[in-house]
């Protein structure tokens, strides 16, 4: 009974003992934990405390800060205005160069054109040699030129005035520019037939009448002396009793002359 009872005590007594002993070192466990949770707050808020103050002291003061700020744009604008007005000057020398040495070739480009106009203005009209005329069909001389003074027309059956001369010659006989030109008109005259009127130099000009045809050249063109113009024919009405022939006139200045005086 007693033994039983002593196994009990001692077992009662064990069992307290771990009891404390647990309750003891889950107080000293708790104890531990709580300390070094409070030293890391503590350094987390000594290492916050630490960087706030640094950046503080790394952060200039913003008053400072904009004012050196613009005082360095300032010197940096006015060392850019420095540096731009220097190139500036340093260019309009050699722009002022550039523009006298243009204003001096333009003043002589002028002077030379005003000079080469003077010599032009005072310079004598190039004068243009007259026409040298040739005859415009091989073949004989068969009725002059009469202007001042009447001549018989068998046709007619009188006395009248001749303003050319008329050139004997085969019928078809081709019929050649007395000299260069331009054709002014090929017409039916009522008097002389077909005729070819060429234009020349210094108010000339030359008609080729009694024509049979005229197919050769055009109006407005221009020929070469000696290029063939038509061929001899007898539609002359003033002239149709007559042989076949060429009646040739030249003109000076709207009056006619005596062909035979230009002819060679």
């Amino acid at each position: 009974m007693r033994r039983g009872r002593r196994e009990k005590s001692s077992n009662n007594f064990k069992y307290l003992v771990f009891l404390s002993g647990g309750i003891v070192l889950v107080i000293l466990i708790t104890f531990v934990v709580t300390l070094i949770i409070y030293n890391n707050k503590l350094k987390n808020s000594s290492y916050s405390s630490l960087t706030t103050e640094k950046i503080a002291d790394l952060v200039p003061n913003n008053e400072d800060y904009l004012n050196e700020t613009t005082d360095y744009i300032e010197e940096a604008s006015s060392d850019i205005g420095k540096s731009i007005e220097e190139a500036i000057n340093s260019i309009e020398p050699e722009n002022q160069v550039a523009n006298d040495t243009k204003t001096q070739n333009s003043s002589k480009n002028t002077k030379s054109t005003t000079e080469e106009k003077t010599k032009t203005t005072n310079a004598e009209p190039v004068k243009v040699k007259d026409p040298e005329f040739s005859i415009p069909v091989e073949g004989e001389n068969m009725r002059g030129f009469a202007k001042d003074s009447l001549i018989y027309s068998d046709t007619l059956e009188e006395w009248v005035t001749h303003l050319g001369i008329d050139i004997k010659a085969e019928r078809t006989a081709v019929v050649k520019a007395a000299e260069a030109g331009t054709i002014e008109s090929i017409k039916n005259d009522p008097r002389y037939g077909l005729t070819i009127v060429i234009e020349h130099v210094n108010g000339y000009k030359t008609v080729y009448s009694n024509l049979l045809t005229t197919e050769f050249v055009t109006e407005g063109e221009t020929v070469k002396k000696g290029q063939s113009i038509g061929t001899v024919g007898n539609s002359a009405s003033f002239e149709i009793v007559d042989e076949p022939h060429l009646h040739f006139e030249i003109i000076k200045n709207n009056v006619n002359v005596d062909p035979n005086i230009y002819l060679k």
